[in-house]
């Protein structure tokens, strides 16, 4: 009785079993899933952890914006946290120029962007300020994200001092309030007609008053055409961004609110929790880095929880996979290899067709294509007959 066929039907098997565990491919996606905690702290391995900031960081970061209106204010500080948007949206109403008022808030509405982004897209200026002075934008973000109590509090007492020093007062472009929240003075600054906003130039280093630091702020920001005019604020005509307007500050329990009411909402806004508190959204991120691990840890879990989802997928089509290569028999090998062959549409294996064809796409439909492509690989074209 001739063994030889059995025998090198069992080493088909056994090649293509070894094909499932060795393919690079199949190595990178079946690593085991690693908790949130393995993954940072593998990536901060060795590298020094950030300082964290001082007063002088939030000082120098605000004072560029501290007078700003309350909800223009509130709308930078959350849009530094998505700081790639922020670029895409610059060069987008860079190419849209022509667009204004009405026509510019509708066709916002079908971006993607965060909401504070696509409301800074009315407000060229300081998008523009934004895109230009990106390691301002994203060192803001960072110290929002790290401390946003210590960032509010920092605008608060940048506002006294320009209060002090006779350089914050009420005008046609902006209403200068003085309350009490929570048993704490604060000044709002808001905007007379609410559709319309002024954004005030000024300059840092003298706003507000003697600057109590041995070097000046080193970041501002002047728009085309500004002429320096001493301590105080200068205006360019008011810009209406209407409906783009997206709440404001709780400057007694230093929070970003959100109006949903008239914000540009799509329907999809999903960073508001715990009524109209406002929370980092990850997914605008767009992987653009955390400063720090713990940062990268308190907000990129959905990302982990992903891939570990889609490698255990992955591992259990895999395993399926060889349980039914064990137990066929020559003739079932044969079938299946041409079921592979015509599912890809293709009989070559190593060109680009192989690509186009979805011959690794482990679950879509025609998946029984992808599942034996290995089995080629480790035979070859030739006919498994023995």
């Amino acid at each position: 009785m001739n063994h030889r066929p059995a025998l090198t039907l069992r080493l088909i098997v056994a090649a293509v079993a070894t094909a499932l565990v060795v393919d690079p491919l199949v190595f990178a996606q079946s690593t085991p899933a690693r908790t949130t905690e393995e993954v940072t702290a593998a990536l901060a391995a060795g590298k020094p952890a950030p300082k964290a900031f001082t007063q002088q960081d939030f000082d120098e970061l605000l004072a560029p914006i501290a007078l700003y209106p309350d909800a223009l204010l509130a709308q930078i500080l959350m849009a530094s946290t998505y700081p790639l948007e922020v670029v895409e949206a610059a060069r987008w109403q860079k190419a849209n120029a022509s667009l204004k008022d009405k026509a510019l808030e509708e066709a916002l509405k079908k971006q993607t962007w965060d909401d504070s982004v696509k409301a800074l897209a009315a407000v060229p200026q300081v998008l523009t300020m934004m895109n230009e002075k990106l390691d301002w934008t994203t060192k803001l973000g960072d110290a929002f994200l790290a401390d946003q109590e210590k960032v509010l509090k920092t605008a608060q007492a940048l506002r006294k001092k320009a209060d002090e020093a006779g350089n914050l007062k009420s005008s046609k472009e902006m209403v200068v309030k003085k309350e009490t929240e929570n048993n704490v003075q604060i000044i709002k600054i808001e905007q007379p007609a609410p559709e319309t906003v002024y954004v005030p130039t000024y300059n840092p280093a003298t706003a507000y008053g003697t600057w109590w630091y041995a070097a000046p702020p080193p970041y501002y920001y002047y728009p085309p055409g500004y002429v320096y005019g001493g301590a105080g604020l200068a205006f360019a005509s008011g810009v209406f961004w209407g409906a783009a307007i997206a709440g404001g500050i709780g400057w007694g329990n230093n929070e970003i609110n959100i109006n949903r009411n008239t914000n540009i909402n799509t329907g999809n806004r999903n960073n508001i929790q715990g009524g109209n508190k406002w929370q980092h959204n990850p997914e605008h991120r767009k992987g653009a880095a955390y400063r720090d691990s713990g940062t990268a840890q308190k907000y990129n879990k959905g990302g982990d929880r992903a891939a570990s989802q889609s490698r255990d997928q992955f591992r259990g089509r895999a395993e399926q996979g060889r349980s039914e290569l064990s137990s066929m028999d020559r003739g079932q090998l044969n079938d299946r290899v041409g079921q592979a062959d015509r599912a890809s549409g293709s009989r070559d294996f190593g060109g680009s067709d192989r690509a186009s064809a979805g011959s690794r796409d482990m679950g879509g439909s025609g998946s029984r294509g992808g599942d034996f492509w290995f089995a080629r690989k480790a035979v070859g074209k030739e006919n498994l007959s023995c």
